[in-house]
């Protein structure tokens, strides 16, 4: 794209050139009808006298030799047969017939004939005036000729003058336009400066336009505006802050408990509907359906639950009470109930006796949720390590994405249609809460499509 400069300068430009080119172009035509109008009342004027004394001439030929040394005109005699009788400057034997000559034909209708024509003779374009008398009681025609190259020399002079005219004004111009336009464009990079800055943010920019008073006008009302941004800007900034942050996480738990909810809502709902609708129902069924209504009851209670206890781990307002316990045995407690739930699965076990002081609720919460995350997104086995005071839930399910690693912990994230949790998409954001309040942290290590590992260190949980 050309800039503001480049344009005007193009156009300038094509401005002139084609100015010169019109001018030329009328004044040739011009001078050329003025020139041929002239010559051709010369040339009627000079037929004129020459008529008026022929009659006296005994010799042609020495009439046309006369005329043309006295004129410089080109003078020919034809007879009423179209034979060239006498001529000037051609030898009038190797000259063709003249008869059909536009001239000469028109001669014998009007005063005065004449044209404008090539001469292949002398190659040269003519003006021809003729006209028809009488020589000695006999039809003759005169013509009378003029080269028109004079023309075209006048013509060359002037057009040279012009362009010379046209060559100095056009060097001016070009060089006055090309400083208003570097003053345009100084004053332009300054407003255009000026706007990238506020636009970073930066409203203690300087912008100094010098050169033309509407831009110097632009510069004012810009600042002008941007004093008031700035007051604005530190107004709102804390206050869109703090709505921004409320309303992300109004949404999120809408977002989360609409989502999580709406399964077990409509088990419920769908199941009682036919129960409701069908009173003799087989009895089996009748007691499967109540099962299921039961079943997703106890779901969204559970849900309830995490939701509140998440909520008071955020907010630091739940108690920890530590006690002493095997966290072995404890390993294998949660492993086998998680069993009875995914019952086509295996959870292999690689532990050591290990005492520690701790919540035991809240460690017994921690392995839960990453044992059930475990067996929920992947087929194959997961293992449970305890090597080195670091217990590891390892597992060989869809994995993680490295851009995920770092949210999977915040608070009702989800990855993509993964929540990594069993609950609303907070469950390791209480995991993370939780081994934190333990004063340990919680580790992830994940290759997608190949497998997560995640692991927690127990060294500040054993009793010292």
């Amino acid at each position: 794209m050309l800039k503001i400069h480049q344009v005007f300068i193009i156009k300038f430009l094509l401005l002139f050139v084609g100015t010169l080119f019109v001018t030329s172009l009328v004044s040739y035509i011009a001078l050329k009808s003025s020139i041929i109008e002239h010559n051709k009342e010369h040339l009627k004027n000079a037929i004129q006298l020459i008529n008026l004394e022929i009659d006296k001439e005994e010799s042609l030929e020495k009439l046309t030799a006369q005329i043309s040394k006295a004129t410089g005109l080109r003078a020919t005699f034809v007879n009423d047969e179209g034979v060239v009788v006498a001529e000037s400057e051609v030898d009038k034997e190797t000259m063709e017939n003249h008869g059909s000559r536009y001239e000469i034909m028109q001669s014998n209708s009007e005063e005065f004939a004449h044209i404008v024509r090539y001469s292949e003779t002398l190659e040269v374009d003519f003006l021809y005036v003729a006209k028809k008398i009488l020589y000695k009681e006999k039809p003759m025609y005169i013509r009378l000729s003029m080269s028109l190259a004079k023309v075209m020399e006048d013509f060359y002079a002037l057009w040279i003058n012009l362009a010379l005219l046209f060559l100095i004004i056009l060097i001016v111009a070009f060089y006055a336009s090309w400083r208003m336009s570097k003053r345009v464009v100084y004053d332009i990079e300054q407003l255009t400066n000026y706007l990238d800055e506020i636009s970073n943010k930066n409203y203690k920019a300087i912008i100094k336009t010098k050169y033309f008073y509407e831009f110097l006008h632009i510069s004012l009302l810009l600042k002008n505006l941007v004093k008031k941004l700035s007051n604005r800007d530190k107004q709102k900034r804390k206050y869109t802050a703090k709505l921004r942050l409320v309303n992300k996480q109004r949404n999120d738990i809408l977002s989360a408990i609409s989502h999580e909810f709406k399964n077990p809502v409509a088990s419920i709902i769908g199941y009682a509907q036919t129960l409701e609708d069908d009173p003799e129902i087989n009895p089996k069924i009748r007691e499967k359906f109540l099962e299921k209504i039961s079943s997703n009851g106890e779901k969204i209670s559970k849900m309830l639950d995490r939701l509140a206890l998440s909520v008071k781990l955020d907010n630091n307002d739940l108690e920890i009470r530590t006690s002493e316990f095997n966290l072995k045995s404890l390993c294998e407690e949660v492993a086998a109930n998680l069993l009875l739930k995914y019952k086509d699965r295996e959870i292999i076990l690689h532990l050591y006796e290990q005492r520690v002081f701790a919540d035991k609720t809240m460690i017994e919460l921690v392995l839960i949720n990453l044992l059930d995350n475990a067996l929920k997104y992947s087929q194959n086995d997961v293992h449970l390590t305890m090597n080195n005071d670091v217990v590891s839930v390892e597992d060989s399910g869809i994995g993680i994405k490295e851009e995920h690693l770092d949210k999977v912990t915040s608070k009702f994230y989800r990855v993509e249609k993964n929540s990594w949790d069993n609950s609303m998409g907070i469950g390791l954001a209480m995991v993370s809460y939780i081994l934190k309040a333990h004063n340990s942290t919680l580790h992830i290590e994940s290759t997608f499509a190949k497998g997560s590992t995640f692991s927690f260190s127990i060294k500040e949980m054993i009793k010292k």
